[in-house]
């Protein structure tokens, strides 16, 4: 089979693709204009309104609906009829039909003899070991962003409406925008990280707190970013993050001033 045979075929990438990692990416870059079918759909590492607008090619299934098909209803009545597709790519350890009774092996038996050719990728390793987004999640919850920033090919990133506060930065020369997880996503480890905010497609330096905010104990967990060399009101922006790097655990600061000393400190670790 030839690289160019493959661009010119209709084509259907299978898979959970939660965060579209750099083995997922493997997957659907084997043609051009390839619908990418989200078969269970799940957005711990990249909230769906991100994944919508880096793959506006994406289709997310109906998993109520496809969950008692049998392997063979599947292939017919989603690949074949609704996408109509003549070339379909997924995993190694793709699986699907009732009860994931199917493997990426029988689709290829299964698809060869109605002339569907069917490219199976194999693992991509980091460090040794397969990438997967049950490791990535692991690194993120763990505070080993850059690992999961490694394997996951992008900056682990996520976008909300900001929220009011209590303001309590401003009156230290250290305004931050508050913000809430979204649902779903992977909770990172509390603490401060180096991040990126993105304002009206400009990017800035800036650090964020995720977490209870122990000087002043929050009942759950917000990021609260303090970004460089701005100055504007965001309140009720739709604005994103990127974690590029973990600085330090949450602590909790016996006065004001021993906390304007990290925050001064958390800053010339970044600039």
């Amino acid at each position: 089979m030839k690289n160019n045979d493959i661009v010119t075929r209709r084509a259907v990438a299978l898979g959970d693709f939660d965060g579209m990692h750099k083995a997922h990416k493997t997957v659907i870059t084997g043609a051009e204009n390839t619908v990418i079918y989200c078969v269970n759909n799940k957005f711990s590492l990249l909230q769906k309104s991100l994944f919508k607008k880096r793959y506006p090619n994406c289709v997310f299934a109906d998993f109520e609906q496809i969950k008692h098909m049998d392997g063979e209803d599947f292939i017919n009545k989603i690949l074949l009829d609704r996408f109509r597709a003549q070339t379909v790519l997924c995993g190694f350890n793709f699986r699907f039909g009732k009860n994931a009774s199917w493997s990426a092996l029988d689709m290829r038996n299964y698809l060869e003899k109605k002339d569907v050719w069917v490219r199976i990728l194999e693992h991509l390793d980091f460090d040794g070991e397969p990438i997967s987004s049950t490791r990535i999640r692991k690194c993120v919850s763990d505070g080993k962003i850059e690992q999961a920033n490694d394997m996951l090919g992008y900056n682990f990133t996520f976008e909300s409406k900001v929220v009011s506060g209590d303001m309590r930065g401003r009156t230290i020369g250290f305004p931050t925008l508050n913000q809430h997880l979204p649902s779903g996503l992977v909770v990172p480890k509390y603490g401060v990280y180096e991040s990126r905010t993105f304002v009206n497609d400009k990017e800035y330096k800036s650090f964020t707190n995720i977490g209870i905010r122990p000087t002043w104990r929050l009942t759950s967990p917000l990021s609260e970013t303090h970004i460089f060399d701005f100055s504007g009101d965001l309140y009720n922006e739709n604005i994103r993050i990127e974690l590029v790097r973990y600085l330090r655990e949450e602590k909790e600061f016996s006065s004001v001033d021993e906390l304007k000393k990290q925050l001064k400190y958390d800053k010339s670790s970044i600039i």
